[in-house]
């Protein structure tokens, strides 16, 4: 098993994907903790549609994937909060009328242009083989932006998540900060969906945040146990795919689903103590 998994990581596109993988990883699970407090987890996934309408484009046009894909996100993350905050049309309601939107818009282009190729299924359930020099030096400065970003905002992205209303009336803009948590995910969305796929990616963001909350309490407990929670997955999940030949988003994302599952009965075995 050991020289299996060495002649796994042997390989160049591996060593590039475990790169991009452990750091979306990471950025994903310290954002995943206050998406979900905040019930808006499902803008990863919103988002993740609107990545896979920009990267269709990008295709049709011959442009590179990543260069398109992460202004348009982060535009569409900007919308999404203007609309859903500024009109009658709320939260999951905005969230599947641009993320349904910009999927049918993104088939149609592929229909009307390159048809329904391999490529097309890798930007939809993700591919191992799909990360470019290119794309990992980009996800490394990408990443390590967000965890700035993250670090220096921290106590007010806690303030936030928890309270909004409090916040405001400390001086906190949480209007500001509510968009810079959406950049960040709009941003970590486009970075992950080469390798997990538009239609797996927001499981990175929401399972390692519940999966540490049946059994940690504490935010900075929950965000630490997130990080390495979705590692492990992401790494496991890889050596699965590996060894069973199965698609690698779809492997961490069943990895993930165990060990949410684990957590769960160990949760109420604890609590029937």
């Amino acid at each position: 098993m050991l020289s299996l998994i060495q002649d796994l990581f042997s390989y160049p596109f591996v060593q590039r994907a475990l790169i991009v993988g452990i750091l979306v990883s990471l950025c994903a699970a310290l954002l995943g903790v206050s998406l979900v407090l905040k019930r808006y987890s499902m803008i990863g996934d919103g988002l993740s549609h609107v990545g896979f309408g920009a990267l269709a484009i990008a295709m049709a046009l011959n442009l590179a994937p990543l260069e398109v894909a992460i202004p348009v996100v982060v535009a569409a993350a900007f919308l999404l909060l203007r609309v859903s905050e500024s009109s009658k049309i709320k939260g999951d309601a905005a969230i599947a009328l641009i993320s349904t939107s910009s999927l049918a818009l993104g088939v149609i282009v592929i229909a009307m242009t390159t048809g329904m190729t391999t490529d097309v299924c890798n930007y939809m359930f993700g591919s191992i083989l799909s990360m470019t020099k290119s794309d990992v030096n980009l996800s490394i400065v990408i990443s390590i932006f967000v965890f700035i970003m993250y670090i220096l905002f921290y106590n007010k992205i806690f303030a936030i998540t928890f309270d909004e209303s409090f916040a405001q009336a400390t001086g906190i803009n949480a209007k500001r900060y509510n968009t810079l948590i959406a950049l960040l995910t709009a941003v970590t969305i486009v970075l992950g969906m080469r390798m997990m796929g538009a239609l797996l990616i927001s499981s990175l963001i929401v399972f390692p945040a519940l999966t540490s909350m049946r059994l940690i309490k504490s935010f900075r407990g929950v965000v630490l146990c997130s990080t390495v929670i979705s590692v492990s997955c992401f790494v496991l999940g890889i050596i699965f795919s590996y060894v069973c030949a199965t698609p690698t988003g779809a492997s961490i994302v069943a990895v993930n689903l165990v060990l949410f599952i684990i957590f769960s009965i160990v949760s109420k075995v604890k609590c029937r103590q």
